[in-house]
């Protein structure tokens, strides 16, 4: 039950203005809600320069993927230590993230909440990867090429910039063999091989220096 006010607290209460007290508490709560969204934008704008992301549901789709890992994470979080469930579950959780290539193989399930962002994601996308590879000298330059079909993973043409390269699939990233830029690339290697030789072949004790690499 609720006890009556005394007499001094009656009259405390007649001087409080409710209204006023609830305007500036939505005033508050608005202002840090606009900070929030000023904030969540520029690092949607960030992202998406940095990482040459042309479909902004792309992000989107990131961040909430993010979002549903984080409460996953949370709920099996909440298990007894000992619980084998738990274990399990975190094992599976962690493996596939590591397989994507988001999380290092050291990864605990804290670091799911804490190191689980959309940039990680980002970092996977086949131009980012391709640019990481030395393949491309920038993202936007690596989009072109996938986009006009001279990336190939596996057996399989990609068209898409926005697909995600796992760990399996690193060494399977190449060049389309019909591609133009498959045999400037090779030329290009080849040319270099016969330099290099032929500093090595033409030098004085046959060594090659380290001022001769540069």
């Amino acid at each position: 039950m609720v006890r009556n006010l005394h007499h001094h607290e009656q009259k405390l209460l007649k001087k409080v203005d409710f209204l006023s007290v609830c305007l500036c508490l939505s005033i508050a709560n608005y202002a840090h809600f606009v900070q929030w969204k000023q904030d969540a934008g520029l690092r949607e704008i960030k992202v998406l320069r940095r990482y040459h992301i042309q479909n902004r549901d792309d992000y989107h789709k990131y961040n909430k993927l993010c979002g549903s890992l984080r409460s996953f994470a949370h709920r099996v979080a909440l298990l007894p230590a000992q619980d084998p469930f738990r274990a399990t579950m975190e094992g599976q959780i962690l493996s596939k993230l590591y397989d994507m290539g988001v999380l290092n193989s050291s990864a605990k399930l804290s670091d799911v909440d804490n190191k689980l962002t959309v940039a990680a994601f980002c970092r996977r996308r086949l131009a980012v990867f391709m640019c990481m590879s030395k393949m491309s000298e920038t993202v936007s330059v690596a989009t072109k090429f996938i986009e006009q079909g001279h990336v190939r993973v596996g057996p399989d043409t990609i068209t898409d910039p926005a697909f995600l390269v796992t760990r399996h699939m690193e060494d399977f990233v190449t060049w389309v063999d019909t591609s133009k830029l498959k045999r400037t690339v090779m030329q290009y290697n080849d040319e270099v091989s016969y330099q290099v030789f032929a500093l090595i072949l033409f030098s004085d004790d046959g060594q090659l220096d380290d001022f001769d690499l540069l």
